[in-house]
């Protein structure tokens, strides 16, 4: 087994990951579902999102993430038979910057980074993840998101960038680890790649996907941790 001090660089996802999207998701939900009497509650609300978001991104993978939030709530809204106005639709689109870091994220990139490069591979433009930086208190190495690319994850064009740059900074692709939640968005397309992964599974405690889509295959990420705290604890003393 690889030892994680055979890696120089660690790129992450960040929705699901370093970012708590699902109760970001649902408490920008949440006024809009209760004034329409919805009754539905918050992982309901998340389940709805991850039906839909997906699709949204693959029907147009250059829309900026904003305008595939907006889509995502009127789909809803359609499916549900709730009219969702134009002011619900640019507020939660607008409503990334809102969404809260996991509590442990700052502290443990902090301690990451004094080892490695880090770098971001984020489904995002780059105006919503500024937002969500500076709730994470680091600064990335490099920063990838869906409008640099031009796609959203899970497309093989995402991870062919992220090579691309560990490549321009001399790290060969042996040397580079992905840390994500989701294993359609992010473990089977960095095994594709050929990329070693670590899963911090921090749905582990509750059934289904959430806001994500199932994996496509049976993946097997290289560890699996359950908070990020706990990979840095591992990956910055094995030995523990």
């Amino acid at each position: 087994m690889r030892e994680f001090d055979d890696y120089l660089a660690l790129s992450f996802d960040c929705y699901g990951t370093l970012i708590d999207w699902e109760t970001g998701i649902a408490a920008a939900m949440r006024p809009w579902a209760d004034r329409h009497r919805l009754g539905m509650d918050d992982d309901e609300l998340v389940a709805a999102f991850g039906a839909v978001e997906t699709v949204v991104e693959g029907e147009d993978p250059g829309a900026a993430y904003p305008e595939v939030l907006a889509e995502v709530l009127r789909r809803i809204g359609a499916e549900h038979g709730v009219k969702v106005s134009e002011a619900d639709a640019t507020a939660f689109g607008g409503s990334v910057g809102d969404w809260p870091a996991f509590p442990d994220s700052a502290e443990a990139l902090a301690r990451l980074g004094e080892r490695y490069r880090l770098l971001i591979l984020s489904n995002v433009d780059r105006r919503s993840f500024a937002a969500s930086n500076r709730r994470l208190g680091v600064t990335f190495d490099r920063i990838i998101t869906a409008e640099d690319v031009g796609s959203y994850k899970p497309d093989p064009a995402n991870f062919a960038a992220l090579l691309d740059a560990v490549a321009a900074d001399g790290i060969d692709r042996t040397r580079l680890l992905h840390v994500a939640e989701s294993l359609y968005h992010d473990h089977e397309p960095a095994a594709a790649a050929g990329i070693d992964s670590v899963w911090i599974h921090r749905r582990f405690d509750r059934d289904g996907h959430g806001a994500t889509h199932p994996p496509l295959t049976e993946v097997t990420p290289r560890w699996r941790f359950t908070s990020l705290a706990a990979f840095a604890d591992t990956a910055l003393d094995p030995t523990e």
